[in-house]
């Protein structure tokens, strides 16, 4: 069985569900990853070429972490995905590699997620459900948001990932480029994970809503 991870930028999948893939992974299914943009633009200073460089070993790193069996980069521009996804045909590039991979299940973003990179993932692979190009389970996560708002009547799945909760963990810090980053999102992380894993009965937890 696939598992398949969509996120805008190469942590993204880490901070939402990073320990339900390390945790499948563990179980013997094959975890991969598709990341939407290098992220270059966290480092305007640095040539393009060394921060693709560094985020793609980082990537590497963190993904032999968490059990993956590799990440797919589509090289599109920060803020400008909605453009990008129709210049880089990335819909049609997607439909391919979910025919190949054939995914029991994906993950991606949620509807809540105030970055705007994250929110229009989210519209592309909704879009692809409700045209049936994505015929098996999608579950969503957040990365900025702290708790759910909208359509708390989805569908959801809860995963104890008390197991393989350091593991996300030390996937997410092997980002050393994004220090910032980590630093305004750690303290969430453990606290949502905490809190959804007390809510549920377990140390962590990871909680995500199934798309219609």
């Amino acid at each position: 069985m696939t598992i398949l991870a969509i996120g805008a930028h190469n942590d993204d999948h880490i901070i939402g569900c990073g320990g339900t893939l390390a945790k499948y992974a563990k179980e013997g299914r094959r975890v991969r990853t598709i990341v939407m943009s290098f992220g270059e633009g966290s480092h305007p200073h640095l040539k393009r070429e060394v921060i693709v460089e560094t985020r793609i070993k980082e990537s590497l790193a963190a993904d032999k972490i968490l059990g993956g069996q590799g990440v797919v980069y589509f090289d599109l521009k920060e803020g400008k995905f909605p453009e990008q996804f129709k210049e880089k045909h990335v819909e049609k590039k997607l439909i391919d590699l979910i025919a190949r991979e054939k995914p029991s299940m994906i993950f991606t973003h949620g509807l809540d997620d105030i970055h705007p990179d994250h929110r229009a993932v989210y519209k592309l692979i909704e879009k692809m459900v409700l045209t049936k190009k994505i015929t098996c389970p999608v579950y969503s996560f957040d990365v900025w948001s702290l708790f759910r708002f909208r359509k708390r009547n989805l569908p959801r799945m809860v995963v104890d990932v008390t197991s393989t909760f350091n593991a996300k963990i030390k996937a997410l810090l092997t980002h050393e480029s994004q220090t910032a980053a980590i630093a305004l999102l750690l303290w969430k992380i453990i606290l949502k994970d905490w809190f959804n894993g007390l809510m549920y009965g377990y140390r962590y937890a990871e909680v995500f809503y199934r798309l219609k």
